[in-house]
């Protein structure tokens, strides 16, 4: 009896270490620190937009500045639930959530921000002892500490594409410096 109160004693005190430990792993602290402010840059840069150009593209097989924007929120949906959090994939072919559709700019800028909450969420909670586990991405073995850095090269490069599509459209987007 006195083996099971130790060991359970034991595994509670793991559990609670692994979380605090997780917390206070200082690349997660830095990367929540830069998601946050890749967030807010997201929103600024998709509210300055007029919603009347939220279907701009720049050339015919280029994604609209919408689908840049829900195409971001995808696929931070599908990095952090699927790759580093339990929750399976979304399928892109049947799942309407992140599909422009009819939605309106207010609930497509909603989205983002309710999937950026989420995506901060789940890596608040990554256990920082799993930075080290590989995993299948597009046919390449890639460690789920290099998944935190492609969720943030996909954000900056799709965002950067939005940047664009306001230039083309004559406007001056939020300076980045205000964000980093």
């Amino acid at each position: 009896m006195k083996h099971k109160l130790i060991l359970i004693t034991v595994a509670i005190l793991s559990s609670v270490a692994s979380q605090v430990s997780a917390q206070q792993d200082p690349f997660i602290e830095d990367f929540l620190e830069r998601l946050e402010n890749a967030k807010k840059y997201v929103v600024v840069v998709a509210e300055d937009m007029p919603e009347e150009n939220y279907h701009f593209k720049s050339s015919p097989d280029a994604m609209t500045f919408a689908e840049n924007l829900l195409h971001i929120g995808y696929a931070m949906d599908w990095h952090s639930q699927s790759l580093l959090g339990a929750r399976e994939a979304r399928d892109w072919n049947t799942d309407t959530m992140f599909k422009v559709a009819d939605k309106s700019k207010e609930e497509m800028i909603m989205l983002i921000n309710k999937t950026f909450n989420e995506t901060i969420t789940v890596l608040q909670a990554f256990d920082a002892a799993q930075f080290d586990d590989e995993l299948d991405y597009f046919g390449l073995n890639r460690s789920k500490r290099q998944i935190f850095l492609l969720l943030s090269d996909h954000i900056t490069h799709h965002r950067a594409q939005m940047v664009v599509y306001m230039r083309l459209n004559g406007l001056v987007p939020p300076r980045y410096v205000l964000f980093q």
